[in-house]
């Protein structure tokens, strides 16, 4: 098992520079930062690997497409943009020297289109599947992130997520499952855990108000035994969003400040987790 804290706990922009956040997780005692690349282009990415190693860290990535590279779009132009932007970001893992990159890659942020999800998620896994070479070239695994109703409707439970994964019918596509969407969409959040299975390839936390896990009522050690009862020896990456009043935050419906110290919920989100999740695998 091995911890990690999103950088968007600091960040004002997706654009920050993240060596200091690096030195910050480092110092914390974090075996890894995760670093979004809606910030980070090739021109950056091997000088960013560079600061982490560095510091002693991994990283790991995350990523979201736009309406005009959507994986379930109709218009096979934009399709296959999906499957260019898509590309590009697993280089960019690999130079930054991560070989796990998730999120909102199944279909864009905020497009909905309920009435014909059946025929989107075939299209979104069949631009999944093209992907598969790729992955297995650059030794990255990708995480289909399942989001509550109010960001996406393709992937709004466990479920509905890892059955695009599994149609995608590639050994390098997973799941990410996320404790702030799962407290949200999931009836029994440790069941969709066991059923995901070894889809499972990322798993973030974050408290139900997206602030320090175990400050709230979300049932961590609940899920910590389903991780166990399926055998996830990964990431668990901290995913918080807490100040509000920055661009990042703005994106992420953050209008009020979750916490008072982003380090000071760092440390205490670490102390909690190596208590709860150190003894899974």
């Amino acid at each position: 098992m091995k911890f990690g804290i999103h950088a968007g706990l600091w960040m004002k922009t997706w654009a920050d520079d993240p060596a200091p956040i690096f030195k910050t997780a480092a110092d914390i005692g974090f075996d890894g930062v995760e670093v979004s690349l809606l910030g980070i282009g090739m021109d950056r990415a091997e000088l960013i690997g560079k600061q982490a190693a560095d510091c002693g860290l991994e990283l790991t990535c995350s990523t979201g497409l736009g309406p005009d590279a959507d994986p379930t779009s109709p218009d096979a132009d934009v399709r296959a943009n999906a499957v260019a932007t898509l590309t590009e970001a697993v280089a960019i893992t690999q130079k930054l020297g991560a070989r796990g990159l998730a999120g909102v890659v199944a279909a864009p942020w905020g497009v909905f289109d309920p009435a014909n999800k059946i025929a989107r998620a075939e299209r979104a896994a069949k631009t999944l599947n093209s992907l598969d070479d790729v992955l297995a070239d650059a030794g990255v695994k990708l995480g289909i992130e399942a989001l509550n109703r109010f960001e996406g409707d393709l992937t709004s439970n466990a479920a509905e997520t890892c059955a695009i994964a599994r149609a995608a019918g590639s050994d390098h596509i997973g799941v990410l499952l996320d404790s702030f969407h799962m407290n949200i969409e999931e009836k029994d959040p440790p069941a969709a855990l066991r059923a995901a299975g070894d889809t499972l390839v990322h798993y973030h936390v974050s408290d139900n108000d997206r602030g320090v896990p175990g400050s709230g009522r979300y049932d961590f050690p609940a899920d910590a035994a389903a991780l166990r009862d399926i055998g996830y020896d990964g990431w668990v990456v901290a995913e918080m969003f807490v100040m509000a009043g920055n661009p990042a935050s703005a994106d992420l419906n953050i209008w009020r400040d979750i916490e008072p110290d982003p380090t000071q919920a760092a440390i205490q989100t670490l102390k909690y987790l190596r208590e709860v999740f150190d003894h899974v695998s």
